[in-house]
């Protein structure tokens, strides 16, 4: 992807959205390296407005899936029901059956219905009555929770959140940004007036492109070691599991080319390596006691595992 191309894709979300370069670019890694988001902090910040932003950005179908605890997994994946002038049973397809879906509030929902996604974000497939059903290409999940409001929620299961890429927090705008924000929207919607700048034929293309991205022997060891780290930790009772590595490499691959290089940098590997461990790995029950987190514990594996030194060339 040219750096044209990124900017474009920047500057129209950010007709909406102010600032946030980082998250707009991560959900961009993620797109390219065929995962999926979860947005997770506290309400109004603007999560669900980022979904949309970026859903409206791109020249997709989109759907949003608002969970509940009565959504059942039918309303998510489609049914099959009598069409009695036909005289036989007919499939109508779920929310799922689009290329930006939009999981908001996804806590929200019991398990059952939580696991309703976990064949579609993996397989990129869903099964109605043992007949399977794909989906589009591209297709992603930007799901949305709030981590501090705990009535009424049921926590994503380790294999539920395994299945997302990278997990983002949108954090709080600076001061010059909320006097944007409000001077934007006191009169006007500017989600309404969003065009498309990006088709599915151009994403797809990219996604080509990520696969062709260099990453040197010595990066992949690095990877290997930062994964390790996190199984043999004292504090970790869970570590990162192979497909969070593969996550990890897929991840960095998309960030170079979103960042116009055709190739891996261990910068690269060690500033997405936070926003792909911290939902994979478990603490001990003594590590939360003592009040330690997450983000500290992967701050340190990082400093501790070596960098490679060689350039890439």
């Amino acid at each position: 992807m040219n750096n044209l191309s990124m900017e474009e894709i920047r500057q129209n979300i950010q007709k909406v959205i102010i600032g946030k370069d980082e998250v707009i670019d991560l959900i961009m890694t993620a797109l390219l390296a065929e995962g999926h988001v979860l947005l997770d902090d506290v309400p109004g910040l603007g999560k669900t407005l980022m979904a949309k932003a970026f859903a409206r950005s791109l020249d997709c179908s989109f759907k949003r899936i608002q969970f509940t605890p009565d959504l059942q997994p039918t309303d998510i994946t489609g049914m099959n029901y009598y069409n009695q002038k036909s005289g036989e049973f007919v499939f109508k397809a779920g929310p799922i059956m689009s290329n930006v879906v939009l999981a908001d509030e996804i806590n929200r929902a019991v398990p059952r219905t939580q696991s309703a996604l976990l064949e579609a974000m993996e397989e990129r497939q869903v099964t109605v009555d043992g007949v399977t059903y794909s989906l589009s290409e591209p297709f992603i999940v930007i799901a949305t929770q709030n981590p501090v409001e705990l009535e009424g929620t049921f926590p994503l299961p380790e294999a539920q959140l395994d299945r997302f890429l990278l997990k983002v927090r949108i954090g709080y705008p600076n001061l010059k940004e909320e006097v944007e924000i409000l001077r934007r929207f006191k009169s006007r919607d500017p989600l309404k007036e969003l065009k498309a700048v990006m088709t599915p034929e151009e994403i797809i293309e990219l996604r080509q492109r990520v696969k062709k991205v260099y990453v040197e022997d010595e990066l992949l060891v690095y990877i290997s070691e930062l994964v390790h780290a996190t199984r043999s930790h004292a504090a970790i009772r869970l570590g990162v599991s192979p497909r969070g590595a593969l996550a990890l490499l897929k991840a960095s691959s998309a960030y170079a080319l979103i960042k116009g290089r055709d190739y891996v940098l261990p910068d690269d590997i060690k500033y997405l390596f936070p926003f792909i461990a911290e939902h994979r790995i478990i603490l001990t029950d003594d590590a939360e006691l003592r009040g330690i987190s997450k983000g500290e514990i992967i701050k340190e594996i990082i400093e501790q595992v070596q960098v490679p030194v060689e350039e890439v060339s």
